[in-house]
């Protein structure tokens, strides 16, 4: 499954894709993680060497992608899954979304990205309730935490329209260099000189024309991508 969605991935990376979704087919679950009966016969060299490692690999590139991304939880999103859906820029929730972290009890841990980016997004002490407890929460909660940006009212579908007409919205390269521009500001560099370099690329933009154009005429613009 991590070698099918790292060529996805390498797919969508030089493709017009505007928006990106990642989801399941069902909805009971989103994503349980790794198959534990695999897990529990790989030697430490094998964790260490590949296990680990791939995942981060995938999970990384998932991250980085330049389009938005956004998890659509339905159903359980535990272990893997939950870093999963950690590894988007956004997570909307069904109703009967479910999220945990449950590795310490079968004597491991989190290993793909999951304590950092838990730890970004709802703080230490809550990461540390989830991972060291073990418990599941729901998506009241989750989203309470700040782990999940919306849970949907009505049908879940909905919600999603409504987050990706907002993304088809903005124009596509401003809105990739924000994204970046977001991701440097959470690594530490100086917003001064990012976003001056950003403002610079993206105002040579004929879409920076257009969006000016369109707002001095008090119409919609047409942005294009270029």
């Amino acid at each position: 499954m991590l070698d099918e969605l790292e060529r996805r991935l390498g797919e969508l990376a030089v493709s017009s894709a505007r928006v990106v979704l990642v989801r399941t087919g069902g909805t009971k679950v989103f994503c349980v993680g790794a198959d534990i009966s695999a897990f529990s016969q790989l030697s430490p060299a094998d964790m260490w060497r590949r296990w680990i490692s791939d995942g981060h690999r995938v999970f990384d590139r998932l991250a980085r992608l330049r389009q938005p991304t956004i998890a659509v939880v339905d159903g359980l999103a535990v272990g893997g899954g939950l870093e999963l859906a950690l590894a988007c820029d956004m997570r909307l929730a069904g109703r009967n979304a479910g999220f945990g972290l449950p590795e310490v009890g079968l004597g491991t841990n989190p290993g793909w990205g999951g304590t950092e980016r838990l730890t970004q997004l709802v703080g230490a002490s809550r990461a540390k309730q989830l991972i060291l407890t073990r418990r599941q929460i729901d998506a009241t909660t989750a989203e309470k935490w700040g782990l999940v940006n919306d849970v949907a009212a009505d049908e879940l579908d909905t919600e999603v329209e409504r987050y990706v007409s907002d993304l088809l919205g903005s124009a596509p390269i401003a809105q990739q260099v924000a994204k970046q521009l977001v991701d440097a500001a959470a690594a530490g560099a100086p917003s001064a000189i990012v976003e001056g370099i950003a403002s610079g690329f993206t105002s040579c933009t004929d879409d920076f024309a257009g969006g000016i154009r369109a707002f001095t005429n008090k119409s919609v613009p047409d942005f294009r991508g270029r």
